[in-house]
C-alpha cells in the first residue's frame, strides 16, 4: 500500500482554514517550547500570506498552522508598495517559499476608506494614510463604475445606499485582492522568473469575518 502524497502548499492551507471552521484546530499549540528550539537557527516557511493588518485577521490562527509554517507579511488593506514587495521576494529568493496568498477580508476598513475618499474627498488624510488608500482607489473607482453600469448609468454614486456602499466595498475588496496579486506578478523580476521556472503560485483569497473562512479567488 503506497503512502497518500503530501498536499500542496495550497492544500495545506485549504486544511488548516478546514480545522479552524470545526473547531479542531492544533498546530498553533503545537509543541511552542520545541518549535522555538528547532527554530532558533533558521527558518523554512513553506507559504507566504500578505494580509491586512486588521487585528480579526490573524493567518496563523485562521489556517492553523504553527512557528515557522507561514512567513506574513501585514499592511492595512493588503496593498503592495515597495516594502511589502521586497518583503515577499526576500521569502520567495531567499527562504525558498513557493506559494504566495494575498489575503484579503469582508468589511475592510482599508478599502471602505478609499471608498469614502472616492465620494467625498478630503484633505484631512495624512499622507500616510493616502499612501494606503490611493493603491486600493483604482479598485474602489471599477467598483463604481460596475454598479453604475448595471444601473443603466443613472445611479449618483455619491449617495449610495447602506446597502450599496456595503456591495461596492465587497465588491472592491475582491478587486483589490486581484490589483494585489496582479502587481506581484508584474512588478518583481524575482517573482516573475520564479513563476516561469520554478512552480511559484501567487493566488488571491477573501477571508470572511462573518463564518471565518477562506475562499480563493484564482
Amino acid at each position: 500500500m503506497t503512502d497518500a502524497p503530501d498536499p500542496s502548499p495550497l492544500e495545506r492551507l485549504r486544511e488548516g482554514n478546514r480545522r479552524f471552521l470545526s473547531g479542531d484546530a492544533r498546530s498553533a499549540a503545537a509543541r511552542p517550547v520545541e518549535q522555538r528550539r528547532e527554530l532558533q537557527h533558521g527558518q523554512s516557511p513553506w507559504a507566504v500570506v500578505l494580509t491586512c493588518s486588521d487585528s480579526r485577521v490573524p493567518p496563523e490562527l485562521i489556517f492553523d498552522q504553527g512557528l515557522g509554517d507561514v512567513f506574513v507579511v501585514r499592511v492595512a488593506g493588503n496593498v503592495v508598495t515597495p516594502t511589502q514587495l521586497g518583503s515577499v521576494e526576500y521569502a520567495v529568493e531567499v527562504l525558498g517559499t513557493r506559494l504566495v496568498v494575498v489575503l484579503g477580508h469582508t468589511r475592510c476598513g482599508a478599502v471602505t476608506a478609499a471608498l469614502d475618499e472616492a465620494l467625498s474627498p478630503s484633505h484631512g488624510l495624512s499622507s500616510n494614510l493616502r499612501a494606503l488608500t490611493d493603491p486600493i482607489r483604482p479598485a474602489v473607482k471599477a467598483a463604481l463604475a460596475e454598479r453604475a453600469g448595471s444601473d443603466g448609468g443613472g445611479g449618483a454614486t455619491s449617495t449610495l445606499s447602506e446597502t450599496e456602499r456595503e456591495e461596492v466595498v465587497a465588491d472592491a475588496i475582491r478587486r483589490n485582492v486581484a490589483s494585489s496579486v496582479a502587481a506581484l506578478r508584474t512588478e518583481s523580476e524575482i517573482l516573475d522568473r520564479l513563476a516561469r521556472v520554478d512552480g511559484l503560485v501567487v493566488v488571491g483569497a477573501e477571508y470572511a469575518l462573518e463564518d471565518g473562512s477562506v475562499s480563493f479567488l484564482d
